[in-house]
């Protein structure tokens, strides 16, 4: 006979706008309109939190508590920022289990369900990563799938170990985050779950990948936010380094990426590019300048961070204020 399936886990989802300083608004539409037609409604969650740093403009996020009453705006400070937001879902949530996605990430249809059940059927396991990619057409579509933070579809169907997670698809056991709490007050502008992941690591917890739980994420939009998010990822990688050479407490081994390193995982991007849509072979040459426009600025942003470390982030904020 047949095994009973278990029942779901309470849950609650998240979101913040913070996300959305330099993005499209209509980002936060979108990915509420994706959660809508998830196999598992949100009206299922025990809340949808928004946590509002004053990112959206409030008509904005009236009109969307109009068509989605099952959404609730938290109002958060201003300098409230990504990862800050985040952690105050988790400690205002009420479900077992907080499942977290991104203001400018649409999700497939049983993404949530597929979340679920892996808790539902698995009581060991404490947290739950999904696959995210980047979405985006013609050249600089395909330039982004190549450089950008997010890899392709692997193309693997079972549950397995990973060393790392998005927060923007990913999944925790409440008690579980608030006890090994996501680090907020680091020098990075993403990039703190990297950190996070490799503390959980070195506790010995396992992070659990379910490739079936799939997302989208917007590429930057506009030169602006190109120009900056590329120079950042660069400052970001240099301070991973350091961060995580601290943890491991010098271990090469852990901290030993390198170029050579990168450009093994170009090149598995490249090939996975291909397998999951041929088309982009048509792009590929319109692609290749942007790509090495945005790995000069990487390259760029890491010895400037290398030279001073704290400039950029800095220099970022004060241009965010100022808007």
């Amino acid at each position: 006979m047949p095994q009973p399936i278990a029942p779901f886990p309470s849950f609650s989802i998240i979101l913040e706008t913070e996300n959305l300083a330099n993005a499209d608004l209509n980002g936060l539409v979108n990915s509420l309109a994706s959660l809508v037609h998830q196999t598992v409604s949100p009206t299922e969650a025990n809340e949808v939190l928004v946590i509002d740093s004053g990112d959206a403009p409030p008509e904005l996020l009236q009109q969307l508590c109009d068509r989605y009453s099952w959404i609730t705006v938290h109002p958060a400070p201003p300098s409230t920022g990504y990862y800050k937001a985040k952690m105050l879902g988790a400690q205002l949530a009420t479900g077992e289990v907080v499942v977290y996605a991104d203001s400018d990430c649409v999700y497939e249809p049983h993404w949530l369900e597929t979340i679920l059940t892996t808790f539902s059927q698995n009581d060991h396991i404490q947290l739950v990563a999904g696959e995210t990619t980047t979405r985006g057409t013609g050249a600089y579509g395909t330039a982004m799938a190549l450089v950008y933070i997010f890899p392709q579809y692997s193309g693997k169907t079972e549950l397995t170990q990973t060393h790392q997670y998005f927060l923007n698809n990913v999944a925790f056991r409440r008690l579980f985050l608030l006890a090994h709490p996501i680090p907020t007050e680091l020098p990075l502008y993403r990039g703190h779950c990297v950190v996070h992941g490799e503390n959980l690591r070195q506790a010995g917890q396992i992070i659990w990948l379910n490739p079936n739980a799939r997302a989208t994420h917007a590429p930057p939009d506009g030169l602006s936010h190109f120009f900056w998010r590329f120079l950042l990822i660069g400052h970001d990688y240099y301070w991973q380094q350091q961060l995580i050479g601290q943890i491991n407490e010098g271990d090469r081994d852990a901290t030993a990426t390198g170029f050579g390193e990168k450009l093994r995982i170009f090149r598995d991007r490249l090939s996975r590019l291909f397998h999951n849509n041929p088309r982009h072979a048509l792009y590929l040459p319109f692609a290749i300048p942007i790509v090495l426009v945005a790995a000069l600025l990487i390259y760029i942003g890491y010895w400037i961070t290398r030279l001073k470390p704290d400039h950029l982030l800095k220099t970022y904020d004060q241009i965010l204020e100022q808007r």
